[in-house]
């Protein structure tokens, strides 16, 4: 998978002019993030992140994770509505993961109040490696799809062209040509767009529920963006806000603050206090749309996806659609269950005995979770004879082929490192009742981070941004 630039990547001048370059080119294209010393506060801003180069990326492969976005869009949707599938699929789990327990409780108080929300919007994002085979011949495996925690929509939407300009400067004009335009922001606010337009009151406002702490607003903003361009109104919230003024009126329309009328749109927050939960519960029993509401969240557990593996579980959620269920089927790693039980056990005494196998993954989106080799192994040991076991899954560690690159971060010494990515494609779909009004993949972000890094995204300082290359 070499890119046509092996040529310049020893010849440090030339690196060392076109960092710079690059540099400049990520702070006046707006790929931005705050910085450490000040996360919520826009007065001192640095670039996000991101390679100097673009990294090859199999064509075959990258049409491949396009080609079953619409499927995983469609799988999620029928998971989040199959209570049956859900409450089996995460028994165990509940029982032992105290997170999943609380979303699993207002899921189910919710569906015995009687379900207020009848617009749906799932914007989810599905992660893979390109797994080298005995023969070294790369082969697409999904890593996870994430039904909560998809952020860089915006950012990745600026880097081509820092990343064309780069290439320019070293004399790639025509391999610049061939970067493709990836805007996933406007594909994402298309989305929000067309479930505010269902929803039906311009009066509505877009809500982005927030973290306390906001590194990564700009690639927010980029969406917010688009949709101000639409003439719809967004505003920013925390939990808390919602907690402290947030109520439902005999209709169970959501009213923040002024009485103002909300559509909601959720961020990435994991943290819950109990007010936090609270809140989570009022926004669930509202008819504001939620992204992801709380059944779509559960549908991006872990559990659920070492579930969707078992022979048989995708025909039964995807009932006609033989072809949509090849494609899914074709991109899965091995995974496997740690419940309690022989099944259980002979897969834990397998990743116990081989620990670089594999990956031990908890019921988390985001990076920086999941364990590896001898800490996987430790932990194995510890809880191989707990029910505990059952909060994570197991699965095969994919291994692909690392290449060169730099990866840029401020304050950071220049310098070449061996390097592997992960491709992501966006998904957003939006279901009024039982009608599919949209489906369609909505751009993609690729990451890159230096062999030495087990786990861990570009919030999480590790990943870096990244534009494919196609060859």
């Amino acid at each position: 998978m070499a890119a046509p630039w092996e040529d310049v990547l020893r010849d440090k001048p030339a690196i060392r002019e076109a960092a710079s370059v690059a540099v400049d080119a990520a702070l006046l294209e707006g790929v931005l993030m705050r910085t450490e010393g000040e996360p919520n506060a826009s007065d001192v801003v640095n670039y996000a992140p991101f390679t100097l180069l673009p990294s090859a990326v199999p064509s075959a492969l990258f049409e491949q994770a396009y080609a079953v976005q619409q499927d995983f869009n469609l799988l999620v949707d029928a998971i989040s509505q199959n209570k049956e599938f859900l409450e089996d699929t995460l028994a165990s789990t509940i029982r032992v993961d105290d997170f999943t327990a609380q979303l699993f409780r207002i899921y189910m108080q919710v569906l015995e109040e009687g379900l207020a929300q009848s617009v749906f919007l799932g914007i989810n994002r599905s992660d893979y490696m390109f797994d080298c085979g005995v023969d070294g011949t790369p082969a697409l495996k999904q890593i996870e799809i994430n039904t909560i925690a998809a952020s860089f929509g915006g950012l990745t939407s600026r880097t081509a062209a820092v990343h064309g300009q780069v290439l320019k400067v070293l004399g790639k004009s025509k391999e610049a040509s061939h970067l493709l335009p990836n805007n996933p922001s406007k594909g994402l606010a298309l989305g929000i767009a067309k479930a505010w337009e269902l929803y039906g009151s311009q009066n509505a406002v877009v809500m982005f529920l927030v973290e306390e702490v906001q590194r990564n607003i700009f690639d927010q903003r980029c969406v917010e963006n688009e949709l101000w361009n639409r003439n719809i109104r967004v505003i920013r919230r925390r939990f808390r806000d919602v907690f402290e003024n947030g109520s439902l009126d005999d209709a169970k329309r959501l009213y923040i603050e002024e009485k103002l009328f909300f559509f909601l749109a959720d961020g990435m927050v994991y943290l819950f206090l109990s007010q936090n939960w609270e809140a989570r519960l009022l926004l669930e029993r509202s008819r504001a749309v939620k992204c992801p509401d709380i059944a779509t969240q559960l549908a991006g557990t872990k559990k659920v996806q070492q579930e969707l593996s078992r022979p048989g579980t995708l025909e039964r959620l995807l009932p006609g659609r033989a072809e949509a269920v090849a494609r899914i089927r074709a991109t899965f790693a091995g995974l496997y269950s740690l419940d309690v039980g022989e099944e259980g056990d002979k897969i834990a005494a397998m990743a116990i005995a081989d620990p670089d196998r594999f990956v031990l993954k908890p019921q988390r989106e985001g990076g920086g979770n999941n364990l590896y080799g001898e800490e996987l192994r430790q932990v194995l040991e510890k809880i191989r004879d707990s029910p505990e076991r059952t909060s994570y899954i197991l699965m095969d560690k994919i291994k692909p082929q690392p290449a060169l690159n730099y990866l840029l971060r401020a304050h950071s010494p220049l310098q070449a490192s061996e390097c592997i990515s992960e491709l992501g494609i966006f998904g957003v779909y939006v279901r009024q009742g039982k009608e599919m009004v949209m489906n369609r993949a909505a751009g993609h972000l690729l990451r890159t981070k230096a062999v030495e890094h087990a786990d861990g995204g570009v919030a999480a300082g590790v990943a870096v941004l990244d534009t494919p290359y196609l060859v």
